[in-house]
């Protein structure tokens, strides 16, 4: 009951702040919180995540899905894309493009 994403072009921190607000609660609730949340982008990466992890536990059929929850949601960096900004005097800055890995644990409550 477990699913990955990988390359996610959205900052590990904002991903965080959402994945802290889902973790440890169940599915359910889960999915209607991400539904609802003001971060549309990185919502939508989660739901869709939350669903391919509901999908994988719903091959197996001793798992109620229904009694599903969060037991763990990591959240971790992943490449950084690195693209440089010209200056002035002929520098240039640099401007980091991050990404996330998230995987997720589901489990059911007993």
């Amino acid at each position: 009951m477990k699913a990955k994403v990988t390359s996610v072009r959205i900052t590990p921190r904002k991903v965080g702040a959402i994945a802290d607000e889902v973790r440890g609660k169940d599915i359910n609730f889960a999915l209607n919180y991400l539904r609802f949340s003001p971060a549309k982008r990185t919502a939508g990466v989660l739901s869709t995540l939350l669903k391919s992890a509901v999908a994988n536990a719903s091959q197996k059929q001793t798992v109620d899905v229904d009694k599903l929850y969060v037991k763990t949601l990591l959240v971790g960096a992943g490449a950084t894309l690195k693209r440089f900004r010209p200056r002035a005097k002929g520098s240039a800055s640099p401007i980091l493009k991050r990404t996330s890995q998230i995987s997720v644990l589901l489990a059911e409550r007993i």
